[in-house]
């Protein structure tokens, strides 16, 4: 357990991402962890006292002039006696007063009193989110010292599309992990061990402003890496343009194209696994234009050429392969008789395969349904949150490696 004997400070601001936040008080205490509850007048229009309390097992905080508490001057124990301060969601309102000093409730007066660590978990509408006010309070925060989680990107609660979405609760827990030192390398069945991590999809340019891309938000690869840094792994996470937050912990590699992925494995290597869960376009532009193509009445004739091999490429090597080569397949239709050929082609030694058909909603998804294949068998696993198949994945790899 990781979190085993933390205090974590849960500060619950009023938006619709305080659902998540009873999910979050769970996983903590799953991590071994105690969360501390603060529900603000706003988080309690969206989620009760009596939920939150119970979940957390712990009396929540609300008024900052309670007197029982004020007496003992309670409002500077709560913000002292935590290992961390996590506010999630973090709506423009609560950064806005942190990040100018405001200390009007209890909230904003805990992050004042606070001498410890502070993480937030921004959500908020798109518009809120990309407004120059909320952007320079971000600015303000970071250079103040607080860290940040999220936000991803996708479909909000009032049908718009962008960055604003909170962090999902599993991401935010290894993000507090993280903050608490709980994520470093040197302890755990993987401390020592090197692994190397592809994620996201890749843009194949085809002119200035188009690319040839896949729906791949890269959640799968980013849980892997982290799943793997909590097992004392040092993880290089070479990822393409991805939409899903990068895992704390990690040397990262931002690329684009599958050219550079490529030469960003390889100026890695050495490791002692690598883990190729990025979606790789399979085709580029053999000439991408220089200028942004215009219409002329008729469709331009692209040529197209093959990407290189990521996985074959490094599987294959005569020298530095790593001792474990790990695939992923995606296909959507005769899933295990391609997965089951594609590990032998590409001559890896695992290769985990996934239906993203139509309507599976794996790709781009929070939700995935794998079968682990291996020289020696394979393993169907439920449909399961991508965290804890990256869980199940790094449980085996800290197993191949021992």
């Amino acid at each position: 357990m990781t979190l085993e004997g933390r205090r974590i400070l849960l500060i619950v601001g009023g938006g619709i991402a305080a659902y998540k936040s009873l999910e979050l008080v769970r996983l903590i205490a799953k991590s071994g962890g105690h969360a501390v509850p603060v529900l603000t007048a706003g988080g309690r229009e969206f989620i009760t006292p009596l939920t939150l309390g119970a979940l957390a097992q712990e009396e929540v905080h609300e008024a900052l002039f309670d007197l029982s508490a004020e007496a003992e001057m309670g409002h500077i124990e709560l913000s002292r006696s935590a290992d961390l301060v996590v506010v999630a969601p973090a709506t423009a309102d609560l950064m806005a007063k942190a990040a100018n000093g405001h200390a009007d409730d209890l909230a904003s007066t805990l992050l004042m009193a606070t001498d410890k660590p502070v993480l937030m978990a921004p959500a908020m509408n798109v518009r809120m989110w990309l407004h120059p006010a909320t952007q320079r309070n971000r600015a303000r925060l970071a250079a103040d010292g607080v860290a940040f989680v999220g936000p991803g990107e996708g479909e909000m609660a009032c049908g718009e599309f962008g960055p604003g979405r909170m962090a999902e609760p599993p991401e935010i827990l290894a993000a507090i992990e993280a903050a608490l030192g709980g994520a470093r390398p040197g302890s755990g069945p993987l401390a020592g061990r090197h692994v190397i991590v592809t994620s996201g999809p890749t843009h194949e340019p085809i002119d200035p402003v188009r690319y040839i891309a896949n729906r791949s938000s890269g959640r799968q690869g980013s849980a892997i890496a982290a799943a793997l840094v909590r097992r004392g792994a040092r993880v290089t996470f070479v990822t393409g343009p991805a939409v899903a937050p990068r895992p704390a912990g990690c040397t990262i590699v931002e690329v684009e194209t599958a050219a550079e992925m490529l030469a960003a494995v390889e100026a890695a290597l050495p490791a002692d696994a690598a883990v190729f869960a990025a979606a790789v376009a399979d085709w580029r532009v053999a000439s991408a234009g220089n200028s942004k193509i215009k219409k002329t009445g008729s469709a331009p004739a692209l040529t197209l050429t093959e990407n290189p091999d990521i996985l074959a490429t490094i599987a294959r090597r005569e020298t530095g392969r790593p001792r474990l080569v790990v695939g992923f397949a995606a296909e959507t239709d005769d899933l295990l008789a391609h997965a089951r050929a594609k590990r032998l082609r590409k001559g890896c030694d695992w290769l985990v395969a996934n239906d993203v058909g139509s309507g599976t909603g794996v790709m781009g998804g929070t939700e995935n349904k794998v079968t682990l294949i291996t020289a020696e068998g394979e393993e169907s696993w439920p449909r399961l949150d991508k965290t804890e198949v990256a869980e199940r994945l790094a449980d085996r790899i800290a197993e191949a490696l021992a």
